[in-house]
């Protein structure tokens, strides 16, 4: 997970982490997977706030450029640039990072040009400062040309409509070659022109346009289930605006209706299952649970990553920007 020249990761090639560690600044990091890493089977960093932060060895960071050297034969097989995750261990854009390691990853950005960097932040309000400063320090040392990048992809993770109506705004005023969302873990609906409505007329000029959206729900033991309309309105709302669609996982939790037919056949019994209200909220189905549930409401069953997939209404939705 450190480096990686292939990932699990659905929509990318390859992950990179120039450091390691962070602090939770979202509902969606409250059973964070990096941290449990980082923290757990690593023991190469602590979270939170006030905790250093751990660049990676030099050897690490020497892989995006055997990347680069490599880019010929990766792009004769697969027709395009390598995707580069950067970073999944951490945040580019943390301010308890030195910002001196975030200009030695923009030197690196600027040295690997047929690498498609794609950076993923939960702290999109820092993006615009940082990213100045870094690129500033890149053209510096003539390793750049002007920003935005051709090979940069900048995203913000969200998590329901308030961080919506927060970040995208934010995440459209600064330019970039592609703008892209991260929605995983999905934990709530999200309506993105409404966020876009919300940005104030003198910000993003007339480039401000989201070219990506990726949503899944959360998988590990703690996982909480995600309520399927909120994917499917979002997959009509990228559809009606043009925009490539991302279903990456259903997570722990699936729909009862979308369980297989062998599935179904086990006694559900050993499964957990709950009732998700469109409001997010969720209970158990015991027998003897007399509440009353709306027709929207629907049962999900935890069958784990493993089982659950990537079909939402039987379709596999893995659109890329052009």
């Amino acid at each position: 997970m450190i480096m990686a020249d292939t990932t699990n990761i659905a929509w990318t090639d390859s992950t990179f982490n120039p450091w390691m560690g962070c602090t939770a600044v979202s509902p969606a990091c409250d059973h964070c997977y990096a941290q449990t890493l980082v923290e757990g089977r690593f023991k190469r960093a602590e979270w939170g706030p006030g905790k250093p932060r751990v660049r990676t060895s030099a050897t690490n960071w020497k892989l995006p450029l055997q990347w680069e050297r490599e880019h010929e034969a990766f792009y004769r097989e697969h027709g395009r640039n390598r995707r580069v995750f950067c970073a999944s261990l951490a945040d580019v854009f943390d301010n308890e990072v030195d910002p001196a390691w975030r200009a030695d990853l923009f030197r690196l950005i600027a040295a690997t040009p047929h690498l498609t960097w794609q950076l993923l932040t939960k702290r999109i309000g820092n993006a615009a400062k940082m990213i100045f400063e870094a690129h500033a320090d890149a053209v510096f040392n003539h390793s750049a040309s002007a920003w935005p990048w051709a090979n940069v992809w900048l995203g913000a993770t969200i998590c329901n409509q308030q961080e919506a109506d927060r970040d995208i705004p934010k995440l459209l005023s600064v330019p970039a070659a592609k703008r892209f969302l991260s929605i995983e873990p999905m934990l709530g609906a999200i309506d993105i022109q409404r966020a876009i409505n919300r940005m104030p007329w003198q910000i993003g000029g007339g480039d401000a346009e989201l070219h990506w959206v990726i949503a899944g729900g959360e998988s590990g033991p703690h996982a909480r289930p995600s309520h399927p309309d909120w994917f499917a309105s979002l997959r009509d709302q990228c559809k009606a605006a043009s925009v490539p669609y991302f279903f990456k996982q259903w997570g722990e939790w699936i729909p009862e209706s979308g369980m297989d037919r062998a599935m179904r056949m086990l006694d559900h019994g050993q499964f957990d299952c709950v009732h998700v209200k469109l409001d997010g909220s969720y209970h158990t189905n015991a027998p003897d649970d007399h509440r009353q549930w709306d027709a929207s409401d629907v049962r999900m069953v935890s069958v784990g990553k493993a089982l659950s997939g990537n079909l939402l209404d039987g379709v596999k939705h893995e659109a890329f920007p052009i």
